[in-house]
C-alpha cells in the first residue's frame, strides 16, 4: 500500500468540496483501503482528486462521486490519486545492516550445516515503484549465492506496480545504491535510454509482483516468508485496521522470520505475538505455555 501524500494547492476551476461530500469520499476510501483521512486531510483530497475532475471536465465533486459509484475503473483511478509513492533504494539503512551482519551469516551457517544452499522468501508489502523489493533482492543475491531466493512485491496501486515491473529508474537514483551492488546488478542506459538505469536480468528474475490490498480480509497466497517488509504503511491506517493488518502479516511470517516496519511504526501495545529484535524489527514470540 502506498503512502498518503502531503497536500499541495488545489488550483482554481472547481466548486468547493462540501463537508458532506468529503465524508462520502473519506468513508469510501477508508472502507476500501483502510486509509483514514482525518478532517485535516480535506485539502489533500481536493488536490488529488481535483486534478482528475479537471481532466474529465467536471467542476463539481458531487458529479465525480456519482461517476465513482457507477464506474469500477474510475474507483480504482480515484484510489490511485490519493496515494503517493515516496521511496528510495536501501531506505532504513540500519535494517539492511541487520540483514547483512546478523541474518545473512546465520542463514549461511544453517545452510552449511544442512549441506547446501537454502530457500528464502521475502515480501515487500507496499512496494511502491520497486526500489524496496529490488534493494532486498540485491542484498539476498549478493549475500546468499546459489540460494533459491525470491522477493514478492505487492502494492495497492496498479500504476506503481507497472513502474516497479519496468525495473527502470532515473539515473540519479543510482546514488542510493552501494557501488559494488550498482556495478553488479544495474545497467546504465545509452542513447534513447540515457539518464536511466535498469535492473539486470538476474535481479529482475528474483522479484515477482502482485496487486494486494492489505485491507482485504485475506491475502491471495499461502506463502510464509522469512522476511516481511511493511514500512511506512501502517501509520496511515486507523487503529482497528492497523491491528487487523499486523495480525495478517504475522500469520504469513515463517518461524524465526522477521517483520520490518517503518522508522515511526511500532508494535508496542499492539500485539503480544511479536518480539522486538531492534526498533522497528520484530520476530514471532514463542507460543505461550498451554496455548
Amino acid at each position: 500500500m502506498s503512502l498518503v501524500a502531503a497536500p499541495t494547492p488545489a488550483g482554481a476551476g472547481l466548486l468547493p468540496l462540501a463537508e458532506a461530500e468529503y465524508r462520502l469520499f473519506r468513508d469510501f476510501i477508508h472502507r476500501e483501503t483502510g486509509i483514514f483521512l482525518g478532517p485535516h486531510k480535506k485539502a489533500l483530497l481536493v488536490t488529488r482528486i481535483g486534478r482528475r475532475l479537471r481532466e474529465l471536465g467536471l467542476d463539481r465533486f458531487g458529479r465525480y462521486w456519482e461517476l465513482v459509484q457507477s464506474d469500477p475503473e474510475e474507483r480504482a483511478r480515484m484510489i490511485e490519486r490519493i496515494c503517493t509513492h515516496e521511496t528510495c533504494f536501501f531506505r532504513e539503512p540500519r535494517q539492511f545492516e541487520l540483514l547483512e551482519r546478523r541474518l545473512l551469516p546465520r542463514w549461511r551457517e544453517e545452510a552449511r550445516l544442512q549441506g547446501g544452499p537454502g530457500r528464502l522468501r521475502a515480501w515487500s508489502a507496499g512496494c511502491s515503484t520497486g526500489e524496496e523489493p529490488f534493494s532486498i533482492a540485491m542484498t539476498l543475491l549478493q549475500g546468499l549465492p546459489g540460494w533459491d531466493a525470491e522477493v514478492l512485491a505487492t502494492d495497492l496501486s496498479g500504476w506503481a506496480l507497472e513502474r516497479a515491473r519496468s525495473a527502470t529508474w532515473p539515473v540519479r537514483r543510482s546514488r542510493e545504491i552501494p557501488p559494488h551492488l550498482l556495478k553488479r546488478f544495474m545497467l546504465k542506459g545509452v542513447r534513447s535510454q540515457e539518464g536511466w538505469i535498469r535492473a539486470g536480468a538476474e535481479l529482475r528474475q528474483a522479484v515477482r509482483f502482485a496487486r494486494v490490498n492489505l485491507n482485504d480480509a485475506s491475502y491471495p497466497f499461502e506463502t510464509r516468508f522469512e522476511m516481511i517488509f511493511c514500512r511506512n504503511v501502517l501509520i496511515y491506517l486507523d487503529a482497528a485496521t492497523r491491528v487487523r493488518v499486523i495480525h495478517r502479516l504475522l500469520d504469513h511470517l515463517a518461524p524465526g522470520g522477521h517483520l520490518f516496519l517503518g522508522h515511526s511504526e511500532s508494535l508496542i501495545g499492539v500485539t503480544d505475538r511479536a518480539l522486538a529484535v531492534m526498533p522497528t524489527v520484530y520476530t514471532l514470540a514463542p507460543p505461550r505455555s498451554g496455548s
